[in-house]
């Protein structure tokens, strides 16, 4: 009898589980999509509408595999139809704001560079995003820069390359930049520490194409808990990063009364957040450093590595400005690395940049979430839902460009950013307002740094085997790589 009602009772629990979990599923994937569609088409927001479970993904993978295949001529910078087809698809038809789903999470797209604006200037913290620690802000400032070569002279082995094939060679550049750019971060961010820094950016790398596997995929609560092959593997990668890095500051906290902590990155990061600085400071965790190392570390690396390969497909297409560029260089610098002064007053290679930035962002969207029911641009949204920023899709809307928005123009930036479009804050590479991406000086003037020297020692042209195909893994870059021939000036 007992074990009758025992059983009895846990039946009964285990029913009103599922009747709480069915409940749940209904208002979350029935209910809720149904009310907020309600709620935004009443306001004049339209969207594709919600299908049950999925939202829009089918539509949108379907979108991106049409465009998977697609081949542009050099000359065209249009990669929209590859990288962000559904926006090509869906904003002449609902505007340049509407409703879409990933599953049953609402997204408000927003192309309108006002109501952009709005949402990256903002200060409340009603649209918030993973924020790095103020502390960075401070690091950066000090100008951890190229400025004594080292890192050039660990590449040169492009010149003895070179030297080998009587001054003219083919070198595939992306791979390349990845390899320059990660020893620059790897000993900024970890001096000393450099090769278990390299390390981390090798599993970094790894988690990052994990990442982006996910991205087009309904995200089920808990089931990045359950224990499948891509879990298992993100899990090991992820325990392995942090044991890395881990190790490299439980070393600097344990040699810091001899040596200090270093004068790197994290060596002034633990030095500003050290206990004697009292309440000053605020203490960091060490979780909180190892996910500052690992932000800065994607940032410093992967957002520069694709700017400097975009620049040299861009270089290579246009020598008129390849030679403009060289030659201000040529005054500027001379045949010396570069300094903090000279870079600054290379204008020239600045516009081209920015122009670069324009047409191939290294992200092409950013998203931001509605902490709270608010009002933005005359219409209400709904907390919870992701504001998605397309930066590739506005980068080239004529109405706040101008019609030359598809061109390659630097001179748009004569008169400096503000000034190159309709509005002010157009430029979403680095993102805008008081959350802006605090590593783009870092960004800006590294790459400044590279192109320099290479315009001073190589001139170059695309290779016959370049297939221009811009692809988006979480950053922009060629798909097939970008080979290069490249000659020596100095040969």
């Amino acid at each position: 009898m007992a074990m009758g009602f025992l059983a009895w009772m846990v039946a009964a629990a285990a029913a009103a589980v599922l009747a709480s979990w069915a409940f749940s599923a209904v208002v979350h994937l029935v209910w809720r999509p149904r009310a907020i569609s309600r709620r935004l088409r009443a306001q004049g927001v339209g969207g594709p509408g919600y299908r049950f479970f999925s939202g829009n993904l089918g539509e949108i993978k379907r979108f991106r595999g049409d465009g998977a295949g697609v081949v542009l001529n050099v000359s065209s910078h249009d990669f929209l139809p590859i990288v962000q087809p559904h926006f090509r698809k869906w904003i002449p038809l609902y505007g340049r704001t509407f409703l879409y789903w990933f599953g049953a999470q609402p997204n408000i797209c927003l192309a309108d560079v006002s109501m952009v604006w709005q949402v990256l200037s903002d200060r409340t913290g009603i649209y918030p995003k993973n924020l790095t620690n103020p502390h960075f802000v401070r690091l950066l400032g000090k100008g951890l820069v190229l400025t004594d070569g080292d890192e050039w002279k660990r590449h040169r082995k492009w010149e003895s390359e070179l030297a080998a094939k009587g001054g003219l060679v083919e070198i595939e550049l992306s791979r390349r930049f990845e390899e320059l750019t990660a020893d620059v971060i790897s000993h900024t961010a970890f001096g000393s520490s450099y090769k278990e820094g390299k390390q981390v950016f090798l599993a970094q790398r790894e988690l990052q194409f994990l990442a982006f596997s996910t991205f087009l995929t309904v995200q089920i609560p808990g089931f990045s808990y359950l224990p499948t092959m891509k879990n298992f593997k993100t899990w090991s990668l992820d325990k392995k990063v942090r044991g890395m890095l881990m190790d490299i500051i439980k070393t600097r906290h344990a040699n810091k009364d001899v040596a200090g902590y270093g004068n790197d990155l994290l060596g002034l990061m633990l030095e500003a957040c050290a206990p004697e600085h009292g309440e000053s400071c605020p203490q960091l965790s060490m979780d909180e450093i190892i996910d500052e190392c690992k932000t800065f570390f994607f940032a410093g690396h992967d957002t520069t590595s694709h700017l400097l390969t975009w620049t040299m497909f861009l270089l290579s297409t246009h020598p008129d400005w390849q030679e403009k560029l060289r030659e201000e260089i040529a005054m500027e610098c001379g045949d010396k690395v570069p300094t903090g002064d000279m870079l600054n007053k290379l204008k020239m290679v600045n516009m081209f940049l920015l122009e670069t930035l324009r047409l191939y962002s290294p992200v092409s969207l950013i998203r931001r979430k509605v902490d709270t029911d608010i009002e933005l641009g005359g219409i209400k949204m709904p907390e919870g839902a992701l504001l998605t920023i397309p930066i590739a899709t506005i980068h080239r809307d004529k109405e706040v460009w101008g019609e030359d928005a598809d061109e390659f123009r630097p001179e748009r930036f004569e008169n400096g950013v503000t000034r190159a479009a309709k509005h002010p804050n157009a430029l979403l590479s680095f993102s805008s307002g008081p959350r802006s991406c605090i590593g783009q000086n870092f960004a800006m003037i590294e790459a400044k740094a590279v192109i320099a020297m290479i315009l001073q020692r190589f001139s170059f042209t695309l290779s016959p085997k370049y297939v221009h195909a811009p692809t988006d893994v979480i950053t922009l870059r060629p798909k097939y790589g970008l080979p290069m021939i490249l000659k020596s000036l100095k040969l």
